[in-house]
C-alpha cells in the first residue's frame, strides 16, 4: 500500500500516519491490517532495521503477497495470518510483550474487491460469500444471511450497518425473490436490490453500495472485531506508545472516536489528533477512495 503501489492498491494518509506514530530506534511497529504491506514498507523506508515489524492480515492471499514483498525489500517483518481481533495472540507468537506503535487501516483492500472471487464487488458476478478469509465449514456467508435471515433481521442489518434508507423495501423484496429462486451470486442480489428500490437511485454511489457494505460488515463482524482490537491494541501499547486508526465510514469512525475519547477522559491516553486528519485535494484527486478517510491518533499515558 505505498503511494503508487503495485497491483493497484494505494495507501491512504501514508505519510500522515507514519509521522503521527513518531517511531524511533528500538520501537516495535504493529501493522494490524497489513494488506499489501504498504504502510509497513513506508515505515521501513524511514526507519530500516532500527524498528521491529509485526504484520497481521486475515486474508491468506494478502499475507502471502505481503511476505514476498517485504522479503524482496529486505524488511525482516514477522507476518501472521490473523484477524486483528486476535492481535494479542500474534504478539505472543512473535515473542513481543509490548508494541510502541500500532496502525489500523480499516479500508477494504482493493485486491479483495477486484480479485477475491468472494463477492465483495457488485461489478462482477461472483459467489455471494464476502468472507475475508478462506471459506470454511460452518462459516457465516452473505449467501446464508440473504437466503435465511428473516425480513426484520435483514432490514436491521441494512439499516444499521449500511445506513440504507431503503432498508425496509430491499429486505422485503429479497424475502419475496428468494421464495422463487435461491440468491447465490452478486448479480442475483443486485437484481433483488434493484427491484426493491423505490424512487430514484442515488447519483453519488451505486444503489447497491450500502447493502453490500452492510452484508460485508455482518459476515465478518467488523464492528465487533474493531471494538475488541482497539481494546487489545491499547492494552498492548507501552507507555507513550501511539495508536493510529484510518477509518472510511461513519460507523467505524464513531467507534474509534468513542474509544479514544473514553481513554482520554479516564486519563489513560492523550488525543494526539483533536480532530481527524483527512486527505488533501491532491491525494483525493489521485485516489478517489481516499475521500472518506479519517485518521485519528491516540497516545497511551
Amino acid at each position: 500500500m505505498t503511494n503508487h503501489e503495485t497491483r493497484g492498491h494505494v495507501s491512504v494518509l501514508l505519510h500522515e500516519a507514519i509521522d503521527g506514530l513518531r517511531l524511533k530506534a528500538g520501537d516495535v511497529f504493529l501493522d494490524a491490517t497489513l494488506g499489501n504491506a504498504g504502510h509497513t514498507l513506508g515505515v521501513w523506508k524511514r526507519s530500516g532495521d532500527e524498528v521491529a515489524y509485526v504484520g497481521l492480515d486475515a486474508d491468506p492471499e494478502r499475507v502471502a503477497y505481503a511476505r514476498k514483498r517485504l522479503a524482496e525489500a529486505g524488511c525482516r517483518a514477522k507476518v501472521f495470518c490473523e484477524n486483528f481481533g486476535n492481535l494479542d495472540r500474534a504478539l505472543v507468537e512473535a515473542g513481543i510483550s509490548k508494541s510502541t506503535a500500532i496502525l489500523f487501516d480499516l479500508g477494504l483492500n482493493s485486491e479483495q474487491l477486484e480479485s477475491s472471487n468472494r463477492g465483495f464487488s457488485f461489478l462482477k458476478d461472483e459467489p455471494l460469500l464476502m468472507t475475508f478469509g478462506e471459506v470454511k465449514t460452518g462459516m457465516l456467508t452473505a449467501q446464508e444471511i440473504v437466503n435465511h435471515y428473516d425480513e426484520e433481521s435483514l432490514e436491521k442489518i441494512f439499516r444499521e450497518y449500511g445506513e440504507e434508507r431503503q432498508a425496509h423495501n430491499i429486505a422485503r423484496t429479497i424475502v419475496h425473490e428468494r421464495k422463487h429462486k435461491h440468491i447465490g451470486t452478486t448479480f442475483e442480489l443486485i437484481g433483488a436490490i434493484q427491484k426493491g428500490y423505490r424512487g430514484k437511485y442515488p447519483k453519488s454511489i451505486h444503489f447497491a453500495t450500502r447493502t453490500f457494505q452492510a452484508l460485508r460488515i455482518a459476515v465478518n463482524d467488523e464492528l465487533g472485531a474493531l471494538t475488541e482490537a482497539l481494546a487489545k491494541g491499547f492494552d498492548s501499547l507501552s507507555e507513550h506508545g501511539r495508536m493510529a486508526v484510518i477509518s472510511f465510514h461513519s460507523l467505524e469512525d464513531r467507534i474509534v472516536k468513542r474509544f479514544f475519547r473514553n481513554q482520554a477522559d479516564a486519563g489513560a491516553g492523550i488525543l494526539v489528533t483533536k480532530k481527524p486528519i483527512v486527505p488533501g485535494d491532491k491525494e483525493c484527486g489521485e485516489n478517489p477512495r481516499a475521500r472518506s478517510a479519517k485518521l485519528r491518533i491516540l497516545e497511551k499515558m
